[in-house]
């Protein structure tokens, strides 16, 4: 069947002027054939098939044509081979009759052939489409991805200096303010050492917020350095063990490609405080010579039950930037319980670099 097929489709791409030859050429093999074996065996089946498929490949008119000539061929063949008629109008009628019969076959294959036309221009059309409105969707989808994350580094930078430069001035003046009340031995120095340390604690919140807004630097070491900040800030925060291996190191010398892997990384430890329960967490980078890895692996309860139902937003964000970087994420559970998120992006040849 699919050499059948591979032949049609080989004879669709042949110019016209050689399938009319051929067509022709067919018709006067099967008269010859015809007139050889005898008036008494019947051959307006292998007619048809020259009809039919000049019908498909060249149009109704040739169809037509190619109809007459195989009704005419037919009876002349019979009658060369000694035919007898009773009634000279008994050829006239089986000629008409068959040319009917093979005029409603050209008429309806040439239908089907106008019908199949024309819904190959539709999918054409709709695929070219489809094919627009995802590439529209995936630039609409990158810039939303290139402004949320130009905004937190604005952000970002504006906390660590603006709000933090201010905090710092202040604690610098409640100090002073505090060294004078203790200069005249007032009551009131230890609540301005005390405000001292609330300042402090401020600027500290406020570093950690803008480390957490945009956590990466520009250099090749950023990821690494913000993936052991993460850990260790998880460490003491959240009472959770979380540790980060990386050996040999793994440069990444793209900052989008080095932010999408944070994210991923830091969306996973979420999902696994908030639903897991975890006393471990490792978050593993490696960087093979045709791909880079990042694993998240915990030893908590497991997925969620309702993640059968379909993944959350935070889990479809997570396989959208793996996407963006030319990846792929998965999801399964751990080998002794737990979850494991893996993120692979591959490497372009010779280059060192991820393939997106």
């Amino acid at each position: 069947m699919e050499s059948v097929l591979r032949l049609l489709q080989d004879l669709e791409r042949r110019p016209r002027p050689l399938l009319a030859l051929a067509g022709l050429g067919f018709l006067a093999l099967v008269g010859t054939v015809d007139y050889l074996t005898g008036y008494e065996i019947f051959f307006s089946v292998f007619y048809l098939l020259g009809v039919g498929l000049a019908a498909w490949y060249l149009g109704r008119g040739f169809g037509a044509l190619m109809s007459i000539l195989s009704v005419a061929v037919w009876i002349g063949g019979d009658v060369a081979a000694g035919a007898r008629y009773s009634n000279e109008f008994i050829p006239i009628w089986n000629a008409m009759i068959l040319l009917s019969f093979y005029c409603i076959v050209v008429w309806l294959l040439t239908s089907l052939r106008s019908l199949h036309d024309e819904l190959e221009q539709r999918v054409q059309q709709r695929t070219l489409a489809l094919t627009q409105e995802m590439s529209e969707r995936e630039r609409l989808e990158k810039e939303i991805l290139e402004i949320s994350e130009r905004e937190q580094r604005r952000i970002g930078h504006d906390l660590h200096d603006s709000l933090c430069q201010h905090l710092t001035g202040t604690a610098l003046a409640c100090q002073v303010l505090g060294e004078k009340l203790a200069g005249q031995a007032r009551p009131e120095a230890a609540d301005a050492h005390q405000l001292v340390g609330l300042v402090e604690d401020g600027i500290t919140l406020a570093r950690n917020l803008a480390r957490g807004i945009y956590p990466v630097d520009m250099e090749a070491e950023g990821l690494m350095a913000a993936f052991q900040e993460l850990a260790a800030s998880l460490t003491a925060r959240a009472k959770v063990r979380c540790t980060f291996a990386c050996d040999p190191p793994v440069l990444i010398h793209d900052a989008a490609t080095a932010t999408h892997l944070y994210r991923i990384a830091q969306e996973a430890v979420t999902n696994a405080l908030r639903h897991g329960r975890p006393g471990r967490i490792l978050i593993c980078l490696a960087g093979g010579d045709h791909q880079l890895t990042l694993t998240v692996e915990d030893d908590g309860a497991g997925l969620p039950e309702n993640w059968s139902r379909g993944p959350g937003l935070g889990t479809r964000i997570m396989a959208h930037r793996a996407a963006r970087m030319g990846g792929l994420l998965s999801i399964e559970p751990g080998p002794v319980g737990g979850t494991v998120v893996t993120c692979s992006i591959p490497k372009r040849p010779g280059t060192g670099k991820p393939a997106h």
